[in-house]
């Protein structure tokens, strides 16, 4: 027993999961066994030269019609083998002017992934770009590694169990074999994180508008220009009308308002004269 415990202490010493008590019977059948290393050899797919690598990278480019590069660049990823794995639209104020932008993230099969990324880099104006590349194949090696350990550290405590005899010897075992177990699911899931990471690369992609608005902005804007321009014309020629009128009649209007103010003189001047003398004289 002695044997079996030790490599089974290295390899929990190793793991940042907790640990996760199970019941025993049926839990730990043969065939939950067998599927359970199936799993466990899942690896990294591997570069040409032996090493597992996780590609990364970046883009942002700026064209007139978002939508449409943004369709475009997904039809391109999934072409090569890939597909979305995340999109967030948003409309960012620059000014007066709300811009939209999209956020899209693609994962492309990692042979596909230079090709993919130069394709869409040409969809618009290119404004930035950023690439990553991380060499894992250690941590892939230790990985796997430590899921072959696990499992063989488990198969030995399975053949411990069939040989104990006293009822305490049996629950200890199976403790063991509970906590081994759990050891050996964080790591296969370690490895399927890794198998993924290392098999399709992440493309980040940022999609903004530039240019021109959209035609049906331009021409409701132009619409509203060509209204306005039309109005203060026509204001312009009112007044420029009216002021014409009153210029050509004012030399008139000057001994005519002079008559008239003669007029009403003289009218004041009878009309006090006719008074006076239809006034009966004093006793």
């Amino acid at each position: 027993m002695g044997t079996a415990a030790g490599p089974m202490r290295a390899v929990s010493s190793g793991l940042h999961a907790p640990s996760a008590a199970r019941p025993p019977g049926g839990a730990f059948d043969a065939g939950a066994s067998a599927a359970a290393g199936k799993t466990a050899r899942l690896a990294a797919m591997p570069l040409p030269g032996g090493q597992s690598v996780i590609f990364t990278a970046s883009l942002s480019l700026r064209t007139p019609n978002v939508q449409a590069i943004v369709a475009r660049a997904t039809q391109l990823a999934e072409s090569a083998g890939g597909y979305v794995s995340g999109e967030h639209a948003r409309t960012v104020q620059a000014g007066k002017h709300a811009t939209p932008m999209v956020d899209i993230q693609f994962k492309v099969p990692a042979a596909a992934y230079q090709p993919t990324l130069t394709a869409l880099g040409g969809l618009g104006t290119k404004r930035s770009e950023t690439q990553r590349a991380q060499d894992v194949t250690g941590t892939v090696a230790d990985v796997n590694s430590r899921v072959a350990s696990a499992e063989a550290a488990i198969a030995q405590l399975r053949k411990l169990l069939t040989r104990t005899g006293s009822v305490g010897g049996l629950l200890s075992v199976q403790d063991q074999i509970n906590q081994e177990e759990a050891s050996l699911e964080a790591l296969q899931s370690q490895q399927r994180a890794l198998a993924r990471e290392t098999a399709y690369a992440t493309i980040s992609l940022i999609v903004t508008r530039t240019g021109p608005a959209p035609a049906q902005h331009r021409h409701q804007a132009a619409g509203f220009l060509r209204g306005l321009t039309a109005g203060w014309h026509a204001l312009r020629t009112a007044v420029t009308w009216l002021l014409t009128v009153a210029g050509a009649a004012l030399p008139f209007l000057i001994p005519a308002g002079l008559l008239a103010l003669a007029a009403i003189a003289g009218r004041r001047w009878w009309l006090g004269r006719r008074r006076a003398g239809a006034s009966p004289a004093p006793e």
